[in-house]
């Protein structure tokens, strides 16, 4: 299981444990698909590190009760490879910006007035401008440094909520993260990691997203012949079936698929959808009702814009989403969001409502590092250590909804999920551990917008397998 604390103010989570927990072993029978052999990668004792020891015993909720040393024994034949992901993209050993010595996690939280944020937030922007602009003209500087210190309309907005929040977020994290320093979970010096992290690309182009447009000018097939799903067998399955169907894998180990060339990991019980939002028609033809949805949209900003390096959504294209198609009654719908008020305002006020969806909770994945630090200052006007998760459920049958709630704890108003993060941009910390007591067990959980599979879980996603690729994994050898 991936969390480690449990506190009033929120879980501590292991990212990676949970990863790892998810069984990615694969048995006799298949072994070696699509020319994958034993000595893909090399490893050494030490790093079977990255499974950790401080991993709670699984929840026997909608997580899969793997254990990252147990060996699956499926159809009578025992595992013979075992796949752990690397250890080296949770290695966030250090703070991506240093916090003044009075405003680290451990000083305590000081009172902090929204104007005294306003000016630390300031003059972080302005020496931030002055680091970027060396080599620049003195005038240029100057102007540049002069935008960064006026705060538009968007900025205030954010500033005031953060004010709101900020003693919760402090404090809470301070309390998981002392537990977690007690247990050694966390630890103040960190053990510097082999040189095997340098070996390993930060971003894998697998071209999936683009995959996903080509699979448009697929013929279409007849109506009458077309399967909504597909069980993943031990031969390759078929590009074309791997981009117009579910695919399942229901077997109890993992499986290697193959495309375009590129080998990716399914783990056991996990089912996916890998196509963009103009194709969802295969989901729904998949005749499932969700009990638990978790949405990340690639919400529009201005970074996104400028870098061009992945598409996103409109507000009008995310309300387009068919989630009242999708969710069962009293179905629990989680959205994450970016830090901007436009977006939090916008799932509260429209887009929640537009679903028949009341809203109940905000809580916080709030970032620190393996020493417990935020990765980043608290104040800090350009990125917060933290982001915002929007929960609610769909309103529809009271009887349905109170039989349904039996059993079950309500909805915190507040809650903070502590981790520290892969160091690959959107690697979301898992949610089934945390969301275990306020959902019965087995029920059905759909992710939209996914860019990994978790066993017992529904996954849909341009991106779907991203972080799936056989190259973020180590190959560890059964003895």
């Amino acid at each position: 299981m991936s969390v480690v604390h449990r506190l009033t103010a929120g879980w501590l989570v292991d990212h990676l444990s949970f990863i790892n927990q998810c069984g990615y072993e694969i048995c006799d029978s298949f072994a070696h698909p699509g020319g994958v052999t034993c000595n893909t990668s090399v490893t050494t004792a030490e790093d079977s590190r990255s499974i950790s020891t401080f991993a709670a015993t699984p929840s026997s909720s909608s997580g899969t009760p793997y254990g990252p040393g147990d060996a699956i024994e499926a159809e009578g034949k025992r595992a013979e490879m075992r796949f752990v992901f690397r250890e080296e993209f949770f290695d966030v050993s250090k703070p991506h910006i240093a916090a003044a010595p009075e405003e680290q996690l451990c000083q305590g939280c000081p009172e902090v007035s929204l104007t005294e944020i306003k000016a630390n937030s300031s003059r972080e922007e302005y020496q931030e401008g002055a680091k970027s602009d060396i080599g620049s003209s003195l005038a240029t500087a100057r102007k540049k440094r002069k935008r960064k210190c006026v705060f538009n309309q968007g900025e205030l907005d954010a500033l005031e909520y953060h004010s709101r929040v900020r003693k919760l977020i402090w404090e809470g994290t301070l309390h998981l993260v002392q537990e977690g320093l007690k247990s050694g979970f966390l630890r103040h010096t960190t053990a510097k990691l082999g040189c095997r992290k340098n070996n390993v690309p930060h971003r894998i182009v697998c071209g999936l997203a683009e995959l996903c447009e080509m699979a448009k000018q697929f013929p279409a097939e007849n109506g009458s012949d077309h399967q909504a799903v597909r069980v993943l067998e031990e031969t390759s399955s078929a590009e074309q079936d791997l981009l117009s169907c579910v695919m399942e894998n229901n077997s109890n180990c993992a499986k290697i698929i193959v495309l375009m060339g590129q080998k990716y990991l399914v783990p056991p019980k996990s089912s996916f959808l890998l196509s963009d939002i103009s194709y969802l028609q295969p989901l729904l033809n998949y005749k499932k009702k969700y009990d638990v949805i978790v949405i990340d949209p690639p919400w529009e900003n201005k970074s996104v814009k400028r870098s061009n390096r992945y598409s996103y959504l409109s507000s009008w294209q995310i309300k387009q989403i068919p989630v009242p198609a999708l969710a069962a009654p009293n179905c629990l719908v989680v959205m994450w969001v970016t830090n901007r008020q436009k977006h939090l305002r916008f799932v509260k006020d429209e887009l929640y409502p537009h679903w028949s969806v009341k809203t109940l909770a905000e809580w916080h994945w709030v970032k620190i590092t393996t020493a417990g630090e935020f990765v980043l200052p608290l104040d800090s006007l350009h990125k917060k250590p933290y982001e915002v998760l929007v929960l609610g459920r769909v309103q529809g049958d009271v009887k349905e909804a109170l039989r349904k709630s039996e059993g079950v704890l309500p909805i915190p108003e507040h809650q903070l999920i502590v981790s520290i993060p892969c160091s690959l941009h959107s690697h979301k910390p898992p949610l089934a551990a945390v969301l275990a007591e306020f959902i019965k067990p087995d029920v059905e959980c759909l992710e939209l917008f996914a860019r990994n599979l978790q066993p017992g879980w529904t996954s849909w996603g341009n991106e779907v397998l991203k972080f799936q690729h056989i190259d973020y994994f180590t190959l560890l050898q059964n003895e």
